[in-house]
């Protein structure tokens, strides 16, 4: 008999993220296919005060472990809070959100409860009453299937394949889990985020911007202006918060003796030879929708892109919405409409 865990931790701000109601809702489905016990277990600073957010989702138990030393990410307080949940569960299967945060610790929980670990999972299902995981291999160009006997099993499920728990918020009584003291050679400070100039990539973002080759072309008055558009660019994401994406021709054009953005690299590069996103939504900005561009956007929920050019691939079923405009002059708007706080 199965046992199934859902296990998630707090953000800093105490909340929980999409990301991790959308693997509660894959933990209640998988359950349910088992017909198998449904528990859930949550971690944080504050626990407690997110306790009821998922206190409807049907769980048979509800399990916690918090304290101070889980206010911010760190290996050693979490994987010993992470370990103690699970033990004190009893589960066979784990499912948690594939953040950065669990992919660090995850591992080595598994390890140490002699269990085994799956990353980057996009789909889980049953077959022939055994759960089965769907994910991907090669930089997520080649899905397979996943099945395993060994207990306990981790599966940390990416972003985007399934919806988000919408449950009704309910108060339950939560058990305290005691964790034991883990021994720990770092200490939390705080936070300090480099410049915006610097750190262009947010993998957790809601937004993905992705950026062009347009925005280095001649303009409408036959001259290019690569630092206003750069400078365009950097004002929207210290505004926005959002992550910056760059096309193969962008990032290529360096080679080609053309005047190139700063703030970008390959590092930036969405499809082809670069990243897969899973930003709940996704902005296009001076891409004509190639195809291997395109294909890296398969899991971004709602795309839009804006193009002087009507005919290009983002018209083509590509775009939920497509603006026909001078990208230099919708970012001046937007850019604007964000500094007055609209």
């Amino acid at each position: 008999m199965e046992t199934v865990l859902y296990l998630g931790h707090t953000e800093s701000d105490g909340s929980l993220s999409r990301t991790s109601l959308e693997a509660l809702a894959a933990a209640r489905a998988l359950a349910g296919a088992l017909d198998a016990e449904f528990l859930a277990a949550l971690f944080g600073e504050n626990a407690g005060t997110v306790a009821r957010r998922v206190g409807g989702c049907g769980a048979a138990r509800f399990l916690k472990a918090e304290g101070t030393e889980l206010a911010q990410a760190r290996y050693a307080s979490d994987a010993a809070a992470a370990e103690a949940l699970v033990r004190a569960a009893k589960a066979t299967l784990i499912i948690a959100a594939h953040t950065s945060r669990m992919a660090r610790i995850l591992p080595g929980v598994a390890v140490r409860l002699n269990g085994r670990v799956d990353t980057h999972v996009n789909g889980i299902e049953v077959r022939e009453g055994a759960p089965v995981a769907a994910r991907w291999f090669y930089r997520q160009r080649i899905e397979g299937s996943v099945t395993r006997t060994q207990r306990p099993w981790f599966l940390l499920v990416d972003a985007g394949p399934a919806g988000a728990w919408r449950g009704a918020e309910a108060e339950v009584a939560w058990e305290n889990i005691a964790q034991s003291a883990a021994p720990t050679r770092t200490e939390n400070l705080g936070m300090h985020e480099p410049p915006v100039a610097e750190q262009t990539i947010r993998p957790e973002a809601e937004l993905l911007f992705v950026a062009g080759a347009g925005w280095t072309r001649k303009q409408q008055d036959g001259q290019p202006h690569v630092e206003e558009a750069e400078q365009l660019i950097l004002d929207f994401l210290r505004e926005s918060r959002a992550s910056l994406g760059s096309t193969k021709s962008l990032t290529d054009v360096a080679g080609e003796g053309q005047a190139v953005l700063h703030c970008l690299s390959h590092l930036n590069q969405v499809g082809q030879t670069g990243s897969t996103p899973r930003h709940a939504k996704g902005l296009s900005t001076c891409c004509h929708g190639e195809e291997p561009h395109v294909v890296g956007w398969r899991f971004v929920r709602e795309r839009r892109a804006v193009n002087l050019d009507a005919n290009c691939g983002w018209a083509r079923g590509k775009a939920d919405v497509l603006y026909v405009a001078d990208a230099f002059e919708v970012m001046r708007h937007l850019n604007g409409m964000l500094k007055a706080g609209r």
